[in-house]
């Protein structure tokens, strides 16, 4: 009787991957020479239109004030390089296609070219992340022969090129002198997304067509093989759902054959790992509390600071409505806050006197080294932030990342408020501690400022119910 099941069980996979693969195979070889039609089609038009822009924009550049910008950083605030860019600028919002316009000229060197005028040259100190190139800088244009084509016909490039300017398709026409020499070329660029877009329209129609195939062929399939596939699918499903680190996730798959065993010992191994990770993220949070207590141990300003601020947190987020899970992980995170300061030399740390700049910076790196103590173990990213942002403030003047209001996670917020409250009223090494009163009225002073004004609020709330 097995041999009957499992031979019964190979012809149904077999039944369903000649159809599967037969019209997927049909289906793919018709519309793979459509694709490549189209495709073909497309990016023809696209240079034809490239080089059209080009040649009308270069007959429109003045060859005199395009030779008598100078070739170095200064030529930008020349008057005639600021025509020649206005003239070049007008052109590129007339066609919005265009991410670029520039001109070029040759130098001694065979293949190496020099702009004379990017537009977007003026903006290079707005907008750092915006490559610009200046009059005179030099550009390597042997890989782009249909660039170096361009000083003889109008020309474009027959595939996407990739450089600092990131992936473009270009068109490019020669600028003739007075004489009728080629002197420099014109180059326009667009955007390769765009490109893509095209592509993604004919290929998404050509994949329509094929999923059609294949939704028949699984439809045959499926009415033999239904009973195989399903269970085998639940197993796949669980198996991502492990993979992502989802251990509480459980197979549901009745019977008494094979595959409903595989099903059960698969969830009793997902329970094993649910179960041993749980005991080592418990075992390595005690390691790293008992490192945090033995860091504050040796500052009898800071003793007891971490276990503090982990309640008045777990007190603010409660009363803001963060679920009863949550914050009980949120918790034990904020005992940790502070965990980065292992990495902070002793001699900064109790430092009485006012920090050196130099001493700011590396105290200001505690958050990121806090994160990546626990980023090994604690795989919740959330929780991760608050560790590293809890010195970031509302307004964006925190640190390390200057991050301002929805930016920064809302429960990063609630343990910043605790963390300075604790600290205001906890004497430190530089100065007493501050009244509970003196502190409190610091806090509603910075809400809005170095405070979310929702987490400000709830604490007041608590203050008035004497909760601290």
């Amino acid at each position: 009787m097995k041999n009957k099941r499992s031979l019964f069980s190979s012809f149904q996979t077999k039944v369903t991957l000649f159809f599967v693969l037969s019209l997927l195979f049909l289906a793919a070889l018709s519309n793979f020479f459509l694709y490549e039609y189209s495709l073909s089609l497309q990016f023809k038009e696209t240079r034809d239109k490239l080089m059209a822009i080009a040649r009308t924009a270069a007959l429109s550049v003045n060859t005199d004030l395009l030779l008598r910008i100078p070739l170095n950083r200064s030529g930008i605030n020349s008057a005639d390089f600021k025509v020649i860019a206005r003239q070049l600028e007008s052109v590129k919002q007339a066609n919005p296609l265009l991410k670029y316009i520039y001109t070029m000229a040759k130098t001694f060197q065979p293949g190496i070219l020099q702009f004379i005028v990017d537009p977007s040259a003026t903006e290079k100190n707005i907008n750092p992340k915006s490559p610009t190139a200046f009059p005179g800088d030099t550009y390597d244009a042997q890989r782009f022969p249909e660039m170096l084509k361009a000083f003889e016909s109008p020309s474009a490039d027959k595939k996407m090129s990739v450089d600092a300017w990131g992936v473009t398709l270009s068109g490019y026409a020669p600028i003739y002198n007075n004489a009728g020499e080629p002197v420099a070329i014109l180059g326009v660029d667009v955007d390769a997304s765009n490109i893509y877009a095209m592509q993604k329209t004919v290929a998404t129609r050509a994949v329509f067509i094929l999923l059609i195939g294949v939704i028949l062929s699984l439809a045959l399939g499926v009415l033999v093989s239904k009973r195989v596939t399903g269970p085998v699918g639940q197993l796949l499903e669980g198996t991502r759902k492990i993979a992502a680190g989802d251990l509480e996730y459980k197979v549901q798959v009745k019977g008494k054959d094979e595959i409903s065993e595989l099903a059960l010992s698969f969830n009793n191994m997902a329970s094993r790992l649910a179960e041993a990770r749980k005991d080592l993220e418990d075992y390595f949070y005690r390691v790293v509390q008992s490192m945090v207590r033995s860091l504050e141990a040796k500052d009898p300003y800071t003793r007891g600071h971490s276990d503090r601020v982990s309640e008045y947190t777990e007190k603010i987020a409660l009363e803001m409505g963060v679920p009863y899970a949550k914050t009980q992980l949120l918790k034990k995170v904020a005992q940790l806050h502070d965990i980065g300061k292992l990495g902070i030399r002793e001699n900064i740390l109790n430092k009485e006197d006012t920090l050196s700049s130099a001493e700011w910076d590396a105290m200001h790196m505690h958050p990121i080294i806090g994160e990546e103590i626990l980023r090994p173990v604690f795989s919740d990213e959330e929780m991760l932030s608050v560790v590293r942002c809890h010195h970031e403030r509302y307004d964006g003047k925190g640190y390390p990342y200057a991050l301002k209001g929805e930016e920064i996670s809302i429960l990063s917020q609630i343990v910043s408020v605790a963390d300075t409250y604790d600290a205001m009223t906890s004497s430190r090494a530089y100065r007493p501690a501050l009244s509970k009163e003196e502190a409190v009225e610091t806090i509603k002073k910075n809400s809005g400022a170095q405070f979310n004004p929702r987490v400000v609020e709830a604490f007041f709330r608590l203050k008035t119910k004497d909760a601290f």
